[in-house]
């Protein structure tokens, strides 16, 4: 009797110990740990999908209680409040991973919101409220996190945009504008320490971003705080009426699930929706290149042109 309430009682302390929250192994243990900010709706929905459902666990950044609990819900994913332009938010998420135990292998800065102020007369603000998030928000965020990327020779990616190369969209282009040279800056300054740098360009894919954009710029208007063209008015109402027959943004997550997995991830990934969208975007980005050339007085000819691009095309090649 004595044997058998000793055994009883041994049992009941490892049942214990297994179920406290300091991670054991198997289970969930042993999958790598990665952080998404805006990830309660569209694109950083899918990439949290994508992650948690195919190996990874998902620490999903959020601000609002409902979406928090939605997140939990899901397996594979623990939330986390996230708000990329509180610096405290950001010193306590990073005390909250360390505390998980799973260390952390990959960022994916997807934060993110949108303006449609007129460059002229849309006011200053929406220009403060647009940068600090979409490029102080990721600033923020790798600058407090790449310790903890270091020590897992781990990945950081930033969701840019096409935008960043098109140019189309004032306020919000100028901020992916920003992102592409913040990433290109930062993989330089930190080559060599183990960490890859990449940059998405999703196109126009279903995302909350866009459609935001819009009626906040008809809701400004309607209260007389900017001014809108007769053009500028129905391009805003047809990316509102178009938002819900976009793609889901499925491809955009197996994107970053695959620069998350492969050996040498690419430093950009385009994912765009159709082929007038990649093909205009690459077309804007050497329009850039051959503006930059013309009539100056070490200017490449047609041939020096073309020999630098088959120089570059054979250097992404080999990598």
């Amino acid at each position: 009797m004595l044997r058998t309430l000793t055994l009883f009682l041994a049992t009941l302390a490892f049942s214990a110990l297994v179920s406290s929250p300091v991670l054991q192994a198997g289970d969930d243990a042993e999958l790598k740990a990665v952080l998404v900010t805006g990830a309660s709706t569209g694109i950083g929905l899918k990439i949290t999908e994508k992650l948690s459902a195919s190996g990874f666990y998902v620490y999903a950044g959020a601000r609002k209680e409902a979406d928090l609990e939605r997140l939990d819900a899901m397996k594979n994913v623990s939330s986390l409040r996230l708000d990329v332009t509180k610096q405290e938010e950001i010193d306590a998420a990073v005390a909250w991973v360390k505390e998980q135990g799973r260390g952390l292998y990959g960022v994916v800065n997807n934060a993110g919101v949108g303006a449609y102020s007129p460059l002229i007369s849309g006011p200053e603000s929406d220009m403060d409220f647009v940068f600090d998030v979409n490029v102080y928000g990721p600033y923020r965020i790798n600058k407090a996190f790449m310790p903890m990327l270091d020590e897992a020779d781990g990945r950081t990616a930033v969701i840019s945009s096409i935008s960043g190369f098109t140019g189309r969209s004032g306020i919000y282009s100028m901020s992916k504008f920003a992102v592409e040279a913040y990433t290109d800056s930062l993989a330089r300054e930190i080559e060599g320490n183990g960490v890859d740098v990449v940059a998405v360009q999703p196109g126009g894919f279903k995302s909350k971003i866009g459609y935001n954009r819009a009626t906040r710029a008809l809701a400004a208007a309607e209260k007389g705080e900017i001014e809108l063209t007769d053009r500028d008015r129905a391009r805003y109402e047809r990316a509102i009426s178009e938002e819900p027959n976009r793609k889901d943004p499925d491809e955009v997550a197996d994107a970053v699930y695959d620069l998350l997995t492969v050996d040498k991830p690419k430093r950009r990934y385009m994912v765009t929706p159709n082929e007038d969208q990649a093909q205009g975007t690459i077309k804007a980005a050497m329009r850039r290149v051959v503006q930059l050339n013309h009539d100056q007085p070490y200017q490449y000819d047609r041939e020096g042109l073309i020999s630098v691009l088959d120089e570059l095309l054979a250097e992404i090649e080999a990598e």
